[in-house]
């Protein structure tokens, strides 16, 4: 091929239709005399870069469910959640059980993943999963229990609602007591492991959607902007109308204006 004779624009079209640019074509674009040329070659060294880095981090993500699978531990559940911090809304977990074959790049805790990339990545989550389980305790029961009860509570609950049982549970850091399920709690486990980054990404959307709902019963606090956590507006709000029937009363900024 003679890449001389090609416009940039038949360059870039090519390079699009190929599933992965192979290192003698690059070669040929960093070759080429044009300024054109060589920003599609840098380009093409990003994505390779990118791909290169997504690749070595879902190897490192999968690594807990390739040793417990290796195991004959068939059913390796991730279990997080969403909503310890904030002031109002409840806390929601997930317990999700992914294929063995489930690859989705770029799957990470919900905080490191951009609102769009978190719509996505929920819905291919959601079709692909071989059980989900999700598990809500509402503001009162916050108040009545305390926030870590409380989390380990939707934790229990979400694992119950999942249609297959776990042969093993990896948790984000917390340990669940009176659960008959062998489990590892894992530090940061949201960053460590795609089955609780899953279940972060699940627990997130489905808590947003109920803050979103919640905005449309109580407008002044801006559920939809905040989901519930102290931002100054919401604080403001807090001042203004005092709390609302979702907000959780035992928390720090609530109790003054309670």
């Amino acid at each position: 091929m003679n890449i001389a004779e090609l416009s940039i624009m038949e360059i870039r079209n090519l390079i699009e239709k190929m599933d992965e640019v192979p290192k003698d074509f690059l070669q040929l674009l960093q070759a080429d005399k044009r300024k054109g040329v060589h920003e599609l070659a840098r380009q093409v060294e990003a994505a390779q870069a990118r791909q290169a880095r997504l690749a070595a981090q879902w190897e490192e993500m999968t690594k807990y469910e390739r040793l417990y699978r290796s195991q004959g531990k068939t059913h390796v559940f991730g279990v997080d959640e969403v909503g310890r911090g904030p002031l109002a809304g409840p806390v929601v977990a997930c317990a999700i059980c992914l294929p063995a074959d489930f690859i989705l790049p770029g799957l990470n805790d919900s905080k490191k993943v951009p609102p769009a990339m978190r719509e996505a990545f929920y819905d291919v989550i959601m079709r692909e999963a071989v059980a989900v389980g999700i598990g809500v305790v509402t503001a009162e029961r916050i108040d009545e229990i305390n926030i870590l009860q409380a989390t380990r509570e939707a934790m229990r609950q979400a694992i119950d609602d999942a249609t297959v049982s776990p042969d093993l549970c990896l948790i984000d850091a917390v340990q669940l007591p009176d659960v008959p399920y062998e489990q590892l709690p894992i530090i940061g486990g949201d960053a460590k492991s795609v089955s609780i980054a899953a279940a972060s990404i699940v627990a997130k959307v489905t808590r947003d959607q109920m803050m979103a709902e919640y905005a449309r019963q109580y407008p002044q606090y801006g559920f939809d902007k905040n989901a519930g956590y102290g931002t100054a507006e919401h604080l403001q709000a807090l001042q203004t109308y005092g709390p609302c029937p979702i907000h959780r009363r035992t928390f720090t900024g609530v109790i003054q204006q309670a």
